[in-house]
């Protein structure tokens, strides 16, 4: 269960339900998708196995750049009206509202159904920051949710942490995956860059830090060039920056790539990959660029889970400052040659089918 439905909505969590759903179909199990109808035509549609739900008409997931109180209640409203048959049902945590819609409809079932939640992210004190006076009401909404079942999956083992601290149950973790075969067969793209960042252009995903420390860089490689692949919010102040510093012959912003292999293609022509934001519950861009062979380099922050995927050998970590990772950003283009070995090997064991395998598993047990 989950409001988005990739691939009419593509971000890392609707990724993550429809490689598991299609694998999982696959493998003989019934699979349904519920969701909001972001497709023309029949509300319930097949592909590739996956039997998917438009339960109602889609509403904007944003407002202002944050998501939708509005939305999300609309949604868990409509999910009350749709009772799941199946055996067990997993409801992504976010946008919160909906777990309590799975729960009550996993409690009217005569036969006792398993639910379980998906957390992506568990941000606590951070609701304040995110939502000003609000923020309590979403911390208190975050907090009751991971009581709703004793059978929680977290995407990190940060995650993992976070979520007990809130006294959830049962949880276990069953990162992201890759398609390490499909990845494998991509050829590097004729245009080549030094760096490479893919992702939402959002606040908390601080390329303003990227930017800056492209200007630093420029002292010791003037002709350094960076690829920023990706559409959101703070484009426009995003560009503005750039030619402030006049960066413009070293920073391209490639916009939102509709085929996400062009991008992996741009991964695999470039040399390291920048992730400076400081709250990702897992980090599939940079797994991404490390199944292309690209160091990663990242900032440290408690809400920054892409730092358990980083190793001495296979990127980076610095303090969220623009010398920082600069300084973090020459150094993984100097070793880049020497951690491809490891980013791939690391990757490698990401891969989608292992990912389903574990998933498998904690489903079917009693």
């Amino acid at each position: 269960m989950y409001d988005a439905v990739y691939p009419w909505v593509k971000g890392g969590a609707e990724k993550r339900i429809y490689e598991l759903s299609r694998r999982l179909a696959a493998r003989g199990h019934v699979v349904h998708c519920y969701g909001m109808k972001w497709w023309q035509g029949e509300d319930e549609i097949e592909r590739e196995g996956v039997r998917f739900h438009g339960i109602c008409e889609p509403r904007p997931l944003y407002v202002n750049g944050k998501r939708s109180i509005g939305e999300a209640a609309y949604f868990a409203a409509r999910l009350l009206s749709h009772p799941s048959k199946e055996a067990a049902v997993d409801c992504q945590n976010f946008p919160y509202l909906s777990c309590f819609s799975a729960r009550l409809l996993s409690s009217w079932r005569k036969k006792n159904q398993k639910l379980f939640i998906t957390w992506h992210e568990v941000w606590k004190d951070y609701w304040h920051e995110y939502l000003g006076r609000k923020g309590e009401i979403g911390r208190i909404t975050e907090l009751i949710a991971a009581r709703l079942t004793d059978r929680n999956l977290a995407v990190s083992k940060r995650t993992a942490r976070d979520l007990e601290s809130l006294g959830a149950r049962g949880v276990q973790v069953v990162p992201n995956g890759i398609d390490w075969q499909k990845i494998e067969g991509i050829a590097p793209s004729p245009k080549s860059f030094d760096i490479v960042f893919a992702g939402r252009l959002a606040a908390h995903k601080n390329i303003h830090l990227l930017i800056q420390a492209v200007s630093i860089m420029k002292s010791e490689i003037p002709d350094v060039r960076a690829a920023i692949i990706g559409d959101g919010p703070e484009m426009e102040r995003l560009r503005s920056l750039t030619g402030k510093l006049g960066l413009e012959k070293n920073i391209e912003f490639c916009g939102f790539l509709e085929n996400y292999d062009d991008a992996l293609a741009l991964m695999k022509s470039s040399r390291a990959f920048a992730s400076p934001s400081t709250r990702e519950g897992f980090g599939m861009a940079a797994l991404d660029a490390n199944a292309c062979g690209l160091p990663v380099v990242t900032v440290e922050h408690r809400m920054n889970a892409v730092m358990d995927l980083v190793t001495e050998n296979t990127g980076f970590i610095c303090p969220p400052a623009p010398e920082d990772l600069a300084e973090g950003l020459l150094l993984a283009l100097q070793e880049s040659p020497r951690m491809r070995g490891p980013c791939l090997k690391l990757a490698q064991g990401y891969d989608w089918e292992r990912i389903c395998d574990l998933a498998e598993k904690i489903y079917e047990v009693e």
